[in-house]
């Protein structure tokens, strides 16, 4: 009996100091309120925003894609139907869709490179493995020494 008045004095507590802080999403009525729930709804879209990915990252260009037989067999094409070329800012990625910029930061030297989802990549057992994101020559020898190979990288959709 005494544990359940402790916890009813705590609740009480709880709510009280929540209530007079304008933290309690609920008003003395039992019903929900719109300036707390605003608020949630604010704390959400700020978390939601600043959500990255990490994981590793490689590079692709096309001598590689030579070496892999992927350039013969689709002609140079990548999966969004345009002509692979590894001097510009691009990746591959399952996670995002064709045309969307992300932004890509090396995490030993925080440095950082945007770039475009123009194919979908890496392959599928490197991907189970971690690896997030394959990138273009160009665009890896920006954040990092295309000696590395594979580095850790955040990654984050630009919002437009």
């Amino acid at each position: 009996m005494k544990d359940l008045e402790l916890a009813r004095k705590e609740t009480g507590f709880f709510v009280s100091t929540f209530r007079a802080r304008g933290l309690y999403p609920f008003t003395r009525k039992g019903k929900f309120a719109p300036a707390t729930l605003s608020f949630f709804i604010f704390i959400l879209l700020i978390t939601q925003s600043c959500m990255a990915e990490t994981g590793t990252a490689s590079w692709y260009s096309v001598e590689s894609c030579k070496r892999e037989g992927t350039w013969q067999k689709y002609g140079g094409k990548m999966a969004n139907g345009e002509v692979f070329d590894d001097k510009k800012f691009t990746c591959a990625s399952w996670d995002y869709k064709f045309g969307t910029t992300l932004r890509v930061w090396n995490v030993a030297s925080n440095e950082s490179v945007t770039v475009i989802v123009t194919d979908k990549g890496p392959a599928k057992r490197l991907y189970q493995m971690g690896r997030i994101i394959d990138l273009s020559k160009a665009a890896f020898s920006a954040i990092a020494d295309l000696k590395q190979g594979i580095i850790q990288v955040k990654v984050e959709e630009v919002k437009s």
